[in-house]
């Protein structure tokens, strides 16, 4: 197993999975070349047994390894709600593994030999759309934390604002004044940090689907 510097936090890091030790090193000596940091593994139950570090990057896997499969290390992650993207690179791939395989939402299924170039195209965009869906998250989690400020009734304005109600349809749904809904209206969007409707909208569609 390579040792990992754990590098600067926003770093990108590759993970790399794969029983045979030269595949490694040549992939992680390929990686080095062009400033990316890598950590090998010689099996998919020494990564689920490490404690990675929580960058962006990819886990690089081999599809037919003793014990558990790359494929099967691909439905753990998805399991455990782990969305490191995926790019397989195997020496015993077929049409089905391949399809499966991009199903289950692999970026890449590349076979051996490979060229560097295209190992390297395909590492980069699993890394831009890891670094794509943390800013998502990190999206998603600082609005939840401002929805979280809401009163039960501001929440209930917010839904109605949302469906396209006007202030005199809500007041008459909520049994208040219109005067109220305004004053609960203005509130929530300041605690949104929306300035108009069309942010309001975004604000909300970036919260959780549970909270829709």
């Amino acid at each position: 197993m390579g040792e990992a510097n754990l590098g600067v936090a926003d770093d990108p890091l590759v993970v790399l999975v794969d029983d045979d030790v030269a595949v490694r090193d040549a992939l992680e000596e390929l990686l080095s070349s062009v400033g990316i940091e890598s950590i090998s593994f010689s099996s998919t139950q020494e990564v689920l047994d490490a404690e990675l570090p929580d960058r962006p990057g990819c886990l690089v896997l081999d599809v037919r390894m003793p014990g558990l499969s790359g494929l099967d290390l691909q439905r753990a992650l998805a399991v455990n709600r782990i969305l490191t993207p995926v790019v397989f690179l195997t020496g015993h791939g077929d049409v089905a593994m391949s399809v499966q395989a991009m199903k289950a939402g692999a970026v890449d299924f590349l076979t051996k030999p490979v060229r560097d170039q295209t190992f390297l195209d395909a590492v980069s965009a699993a890394i831009a759309a890891d670094i794509a869906q943390r800013a998502t998250s990190q999206v998603s989690r600082r609005n939840m934390a401002l929805y979280e400020t809401l009163t039960p009734r501001e929440r209930e304005v917010l839904r109605l604002v949302i469906a396209g109600a006007m202030n005199k349809q809500i007041a008459f749904d909520l049994g208040i004044s219109e005067i109220t809904v305004k004053l609960h209206r203005s509130n929530m969007m300041k605690k949104m940090q929306a300035r108009s409707i069309t942010q309001l909208y975004s604000v909300w569609h970036s919260l959780p689907e549970n909270v829709r």
